[in-house]
């Protein structure tokens, strides 16, 4: 327990006498407690602020780790080591683990601000708008003849003019120019039909 010593402020238990505490803590004597806060409130806060390096923060994760020495004194076994080397093992698990969800947060805000930055909603619109017309044109070019649907492959996918067309189906100039106008007619007619 604390005593006053000559006006010097307050002694804590010594170790051995901390884990005595924490024995007594755990068989849910809360008079124990206090001496056992006391005694590790400012050494798990040193360990906790040197890790975390805010002091806010520091003292948050200080008040949860003694919140859990209250709740969880039964899992403290003497044999395996001292009270403080607990309490403290708990503390820096407590720490690292608020270090890493920081990092994690910070990663996941960072890759989701990469991701706003290279594509904006306005890029994704139209892609999508012009896949979606794609698609509607090649399923329109399956409606026209075979015979249209050549000619205007190679006038339109080739970049050929009429007239190569012409030559390269072996067929006249007005023959061509005449299934390319029939095509193009029923093209539109059926894209229109589907908006």
């Amino acid at each position: 327990m604390e005593r006053e010593d000559s006006g010097r402020g307050p002694r804590h238990p010594t170790d051995g006498r901390l884990d005595e505490l924490m024995q007594q803590v755990a068989a849910g004597d809360q008079d124990a407690f206090a001496p056992v806060y006391d005694a590790l409130h400012a050494r798990v806060m040193g360990l906790v602020f040197r890790i975390l390096k805010d002091a806010a923060q520091a003292e948050e994760v200080t008040q949860d780790v003694l919140v859990e020495v209250w709740r969880k004194a039964g899992r403290f076994r003497p044999e395996r080591g001292s009270a403080v080397t607990w309490v403290m093992t708990l503390a820096h698990r407590r720490a690292v683990d608020r270090v890493r969800h920081a990092q994690a947060r910070s990663d996941r805000e960072h890759r989701a601000a990469l991701l706003e930055r290279g594509t904006p909603f306005d890029e994704v619109a139209e892609e999508v708008e012009a896949r979606q017309d794609r698609e509607e044109v090649h399923r329109c070019l399956e409606t026209l003849s075979d015979l249209q649907r050549q000619a205007l492959t190679l006038a339109f996918y080739e970049g050929m003019t009429y007239l190569d067309v012409a030559r390269t189906l072996s067929l006249p100039p007005g023959t061509v120019k005449s299934r390319l106008r029939d095509g193009l007619h029923r093209l539109r007619d059926c894209l229109e039909a589907t908006r």
